[in-house]
């Protein structure tokens, strides 16, 4: 394997097609202002280096990137590459990851809007991100101590598991298959309205109106706080831990809470089963 070390490349393509190389130490910047650094690449890895030019990981097989730097400038930084492992690394500009397949990211800091669209598996873990329409339509996604902040995210995702997690988002899990959630905080208004098959196991749910037109869902184990409205017109099975402010016109199934404030049917054909029943060893 070639090492190229303590260079800057500025200008286009610098290089395009390399095979079984070593950058190191080296700057991706200048007055040229040159794109797609490292397109049609292939077994490439990436140590200290700084990127602050757009497109420079595109059509690429075998990446490795360590403890780099991707700059707000660094736009659409990895598109349409396979085999890729992040590590370590910034990623700060907007899309930076689209149309990608088995990748793998730990310990790596994510500023990027509209970042991780139609990615088929990747695997992220101990990362913090913070993007609008996060993952969108995206399958095999398996995150494990995951911190995301924006809106929309995790719209159309398929096949996908996620553990101790903390989600700050707003209309998350939008339209989402067969998915699982475990151990993990989601924090936000309209959660997974129109979901099939999504199971949240373990978790504490925080928000207006979650749960909605949803089909398959469970519910196993779960905290819900200041959520009302919650599981209209939803095929769901449920078994809750903690108070609800307001449950409306579940369409099949059954919900066991603690507590409810309020169940609101005035939809004839919402038959699912409300069971206000206290944990065992609560006092009466």
């Amino acid at each position: 394997m070639v090492t190229m070390e303590h260079k800057t490349f500025d200008e286009e393509r610098a290089l395009y097609g390399v095979r079984q190389v070593l950058v190191k130490d080296c700057a991706f910047d200048g007055p040229a202002d040159g794109e797609s650094a490292f397109k049609e690449c292939r077994e490439v890895e990436v140590d200290r280096c700084f990127f602050n030019l757009r497109y420079p990981f595109w059509h690429d097989e075998g990446v490795v990137i360590r403890r780099s730097e991707m700059t707000e400038l660094c736009r659409a930084a990895l598109w349409y590459s396979h085999g890729v492992t992040l590590e370590d690394t910034k990623l700060h500009g907007i899309k930076a990851l689209r149309e990608c397949g088995d990748v793998t990211m730990r310990r790596c800091h994510v500023v990027s809007p509209e970042f991780g669209w139609s990615v088929q598996g990747i695997r992220m873990e101990d990362c913090q991100a913070e993007s609008e329409y996060f993952m969108l339509r995206s399958t095999s996604l398996a995150f494990d101590h995951v911190e995301l902040k924006g809106k929309y995210s995790f719209q159309y995702i398929q096949d996908s598991v996620f553990d101790n997690c903390r989600f700050d988002t707003k209309d998350a899990f939008w339209h989402a298959k067969n998915v699982v959630v475990r151990n993990s905080v989601l924090k936000g208004e309209y959660l997974a309205w129109y979901s099939e098959h999504l199971t949240l196991e373990n978790c504490t749910i925080i928000g207006t109106q979650p749960l909605c037109y949803c089909k398959g869902l469970k519910l196993i184990h779960c905290k819900m706080v200041d959520t009302d409205l919650a599981f209209e017109r939803s095929e769901v099975e449920a078994t809750l831990t903690a108070p609800v402010v307001s449950i409306k016109n579940p369409l099949k199934g059954r919900i066991t809470v603690p507590q409810v404030g309020e169940i609101i049917r005035d939809l004839e054909e919402a038959k699912g089963e409300v069971v206000v029943e206290k944990p065992r060893g609560a006092c009466a």
